[in-house]
């Protein structure tokens, strides 16, 4: 059954998570530790996201440099394999533009379609850390919608090159939604225009970003429906886990953090008491969430397993 579907049918809000895939030389336990750990929570599905090469420069003979492109977590495609082979959950590998050409997209789709994963969730990916802005990959995607594009076209069974091929079954795919806006559109009203653009183009579920506000959610739902965006629009939060992240989820994901909950945590002095204070917050954010209905909420549990457990615990 297709994640849409799993969502559609929930008789109450439903739960998912995201996980990492390991980093290059570790083994996958610790990725199955944290499934292990939501698990009883019955997840709907299990998002896995990717990341693109990073480019280094390599000494050389002579005073030279050579730059090599390092990819520090491989293995999108095959964590989604072991997870969905594992515990029978519909795994949702997270397919970018950043760093990819349309020709690995295409072969990652072929393996993907082989192993039986038919759920996406299409981003366009972050900039490179050596960027000062997004720069398309050559002979990449520029946008989220130019990728939709290209998995519209395989679902209608043609490869890159217009050859026809047997598809087993076509992808079924969600796109990512900002509350408080994406930090490179003009303005809110645009960011929802692009949206909807997605969704025509046939994005069955929106994701948003994390944010710490439900009222912003809330206004970003009720804009989305005004402009005829009524697909399921997914909450994601995230339980704030370390104090440093008082300065740096602003900072990397641009979501502004409420004054209540940023005058809590610069009166904590360790990660301790700054997890206490993500925990709770995190927990009324999820209770207010399910009262209203939501279809489903999506916990971005990186590095903060134990948390989302916390919090699961106190709603579910």
């Amino acid at each position: 059954m297709k994640v849409i579907d799993l969502i559609k049918n929930s008789p109450t809000t439903a739960f998912s998570f995201e996980v990492l895939p390991p980093l290059k030389g570790n083994s996958i336990e610790k990725v199955f530790n944290t499934i292990d750990t939501l698990r009883e929570f019955d997840p709907k599905y299990i998002n896995i996201t990717t990341h693109r090469s990073e480019f280094l420069y390599k000494d050389m003979e002579g005073g030279l440099y050579k730059r090599v492109a390092v990819r520090t977590r491989p293995g999108t495609v095959a964590v989604a394999a072991a997870i969905q082979n594992k515990y029978q959950i519909p795994a949702v590998p997270h397919l970018i533009c950043s760093g990819f050409t349309q020709s690995e997209t295409e072969y990652a789709l072929i393996d993907l379609n082989f192993l039986g994963i038919c759920d996406l969730l299409i981003l366009r990916g972050d900039k490179a850390k050596h960027e000062p802005r997004f720069t398309p990959t050559p002979e990449g995607h520029a946008h989220a919608i130019d990728l939709q594009r290209q998995v519209n076209r395989f679902n209608e069974g043609f490869f890159l090159d217009g050859s026809k091929m047997s598809l087993n079954t076509p992808f079924s795919y969600g796109v990512a939604g900002y509350p408080e806006k994406h930090d490179e559109a003009p303005n809110p009203e645009s960011d929802i225009f692009w949206l909807k653009e997605k969704v025509k183009a046939g994005a069955e579920y929106v994701v948003t970003q994390m944010f710490f506000d439900n009222q912003k959610y809330f206004s970003f739902v009720d804009r989305c429906r005004k402009e005829g965006i009524n697909v399921p629009i997914i909450p994601g939060i995230k339980p704030i886990n370390f104090l440093n992240q008082l300065t740096v989820l602003p900072k990397v994901f641009h979501v502004d953090l409420p004054e209540a909950l940023a005058a809590e945590l610069r009166k904590c002095k360790t990660d301790e008491e700054a997890k206490e204070v993500g925990i709770e917050w995190c927990t009324l954010q999820a209770k207010e969430l399910k009262k209203e209905g939501v279809p489903s909420i999506h916990f971005y549990s990186m590095m903060a397993t134990e948390s989302v457990k916390r919090v699961a615990q106190q709603v579910y």
